[in-house]
């Protein structure tokens, strides 16, 4: 296990002490108080990357409360409901200033002033160009997050902020540059230990150099596709990229109170599963849950045109959710093999992976919820154990206060496995699967890889199955045609659309009375008008969507403000939501760009503090320092 406690802390604290001042004040400050001959490069990289697994409080607020809210990885109502939280993003906004930002960029410096002196070990140029892929790495997290940032901080005067647009060519750039100059060859390297990705395998730096100059590259696909060609093709092609597992980019979480603590570990944030992704995983890809589970948690299986009880007086009707309106007292024909390992069956106490946090509580034993009539009264209780249900978040209106269904013991939540407790004790960084999804997702843009793009989609499944343990199903899963709730299915080759609507059967939840309805397929209208649900890069972006949840919010919320994909419900709004204004009971069945978060406001303190920064930011921006501002790369309307 790569636990990785910086050996020196006394050192680096020292230093550190140097270097602390005032919040947005430090980014003006010389880092080079102590001497370069004082200090070790790679004991600023080990700090760097440690702090950036973000600790306990920073990782609630800004991986959970925005990140994955925004992703529609956990139902929040944060950033999807126009909210935030100015405390929350100083925080976040002050630890990247002071900690991860500051320390890299300290670790450049002080690798370039012993490169100039003739101060060097064996190794210090490959260090020096480690820490600019990392420095990139931790730059691409703030401007995908706020916007505008400098490229050029801690230089000992006020730094410019650079539009998005420069910081993107810089980042391509540097990448481009840093892996050419790392020798993957070199065999003399610091203590692996002060390297909790790689433990300084030099080659596997360079992979994922070139990995995340893929990534960034694929983000200018829609606003600069000439630039993002160029630079993803030379990464691509070059015969070094993280290709296979053993190459991912993974930092081992720890136990305690600490920056390797998992960031979904916190008891009191339930991770419910979202509608968005019952809509991607239910129906899709032909495997049977019969053939998923243990023969005592099969109870319960329901046919695969079954949409459940509808209970119209208890769901809001004002939500473009293609579900709404239905409870499914069962669990689904088929769904992606996936699913019931990323989110347990809820009540099925016996599976090793099921939450049950928050320990101080029996909430997660407790299957049996009641709908409520008018006057507050048990109307009546449903067991929702072996359900499989998920809701729309926002303003439900009096129906909300009717239905209690929505709780821990009822609704599926984030399995232990991804909450600190089971067998993926590593945070991902950058798995093997998203190269290829990237690759794909090129193919289909016609540009050169190296391999074909079914091909990469394909072998990106199979490693996301890998890494869920369910290989089995591969074969079946990529041949599926089957349609998801948005009406997509697995197959490569299958790119028929779906038909307009299909019938479903149902049962009236009050009267016990069976019945038919019209099912239509969301209409996703900030993806091609709505009218392609089926295409491939609907395919390889849900496939991004379903593999990256548990780990990769920010990625998945990046694909969605540059596509559209996957299908976003929209927040219900039986009442108007204060921060929502331009989602209204007129035009809540479409989408809209400005129905979800876009960005994360700067923090109050950095107007405060830096006016004439802030000011600069802001202008770079090209809109106001708002929620619903969209990135330059971002889909605009």
């Amino acid at each position: 296990m790569k636990k990785v406690f910086c050996k020196e802390w006394a050192l680096f604290s020292l230093v550190l002490m140097i270097f602390s001042c005032s919040d947005f004040e430090e980014i003006n400050v010389d880092p080079l108080a102590a001497t370069a001959e004082q200090v070790e490069v790679e004991f600023f990289i080990n700090n760097s990357i440690g702090a950036a697994q973000q600790d306990p409080h920073i990782a609630e607020r800004v991986f959970v409360l925005y990140w994955k809210d925004a992703s529609h990885t956990s139902r929040l109502g944060v950033l999807s409901q126009g909210r935030m939280n100015d405390g929350w993003t100083r925080d976040y906004f002050q630890s990247y200033v002071s900690a991860w930002l500051r320390n890299i960029t300290t670790a450049i410096t002080v690798a370039e002033e012993k490169i100039a002196s003739g101060n060097v070990k064996e190794y210090t140029e490959n260090l020096l160009h480690v820490a600019r892929i990392w420095r990139v790495y931790i730059m691409s997290e703030m401007t995908d997050t706020f916007g505008p940032i400098p490229i050029d901080g801690f230089k000992g005067e006020n730094p410019e902020y650079n539009s998005v647009e420069e910081v993107y060519n810089f980042m391509l750039s540097e990448l481009k540059d840093a892996v050419s100059k790392l020798d993957e060859n070199l065999t003399f390297k610091p203590d692996s230990d002060l390297d909790p990705a790689f433990g300084y395998d030099y080659m596997k730096w360079k992979k994922y150099g070139n990995s995340m100059r893929m990534r960034l590259a694929m983000r200018l696909s829609e606003v600069a596709p000439s630039v993002a060609q160029q630079h993803f093709e030379e990464a691509a092609n070059s015969g070094m990229i993280i290709a296979s597992p053993a190459d991912d980019m993974r930092v081992t979480e720890a136990g305690g109170w600490n920056s390797f603590v998992n960031v979904q570990s916190r008891q009191w944030n339930s991770h419910y599963m979202t509608a968005t992704y019952r809509n991607a995983v239910i129906g899709f890809g032909g495997v049977k849950s019969v053939d998923q589970l243990a023969p005592e948690d099969q109870i319960n299986i329901k046919p695969a045109n079954y949409m459940g009880l509808k209970f119209e007086n208890h769901f809001p009707q004002r939500s473009n959710d293609p579900a709404n309106g239905f409870w499914l007292d069962g669990l689904p024909d088929s769904i992606d093999p996936r699913a019931y390992l990323t989110f347990p069956i809820p009540g099925n106490l016996d599976d090793d992976n099921y939450s049950y946090f928050p320990t101080w509580g029996n909430a997660h034993t407790q299957s049996q919820r009641n709908l409520l009539d008018d006057s507050g009264n048990v109307q009546m209780t449903l067991d929702c154990a072996f359900t499989y249900n998920a809701f729309a978040a926002g303003d439900w209106g009096a129906v909300g206060a009717k239905n209690q269904l929505r709780s821990s013991g009822s609704y599926p939540r984030l399995g232990m496995d991804f909450r600190g407790e089971g067998d993926k004790n590593e945070r991902i960084f950058f798995p093997s699967w998203e190269t290829h999804f990237l690759i794909a997702e090129a193919a289909v843009r016609g540009w050169s890889t190296p391999i074909g793009g079914k091909e990469a989609y394909e072998a990106g499944i199979a490693q996301s199955f890998e890494y869920y343990g369910v290989s089995d199903h591969v074969a079946t899963y990529v041949a599926s045609q089957d349609y998801n709730n948005n009406g997509t299915s697995v197959s490569w080759d299958h790119t028929a659309e779906p038909p307009a609507s299909v019938t479903k059967d149902y049962i009236d939840g009050y009267t016990g009375t069976p019945g038919t309805m019209n099912y239509t397929f969301p209409n996703n209208t900030i993806y091609q008008g709505g009218n392609v649900r089926n295409d491939r890069l609907n395919k390889i972006i849900t496939q991004k969507f379903i593999a990256q949840h548990a780990w990769l919010p920010l990625e998945i919320w990046n694909d969605h403000r540059r596509l559209g994909l996957p299908f976003f419900e929209n927040p219900v709004i039986e009442n108007p939501l204060p921060n929502l204004p331009q989602l209204t009971s007129s035009n809540y069945m479409t989408n809209q760009v400005n129905f979800h978060g876009q960005r994360v406001p700067y923090p109050s303190s950095f107007e405060n503090n830096v006016p004439a920064g802030h000011a600069q930011a802001v202008q770079h921006l090209g809109g106001p320092d708002e929620i619903h501002t969209p990135l330059w790369w971002a889909k605009q309307n």
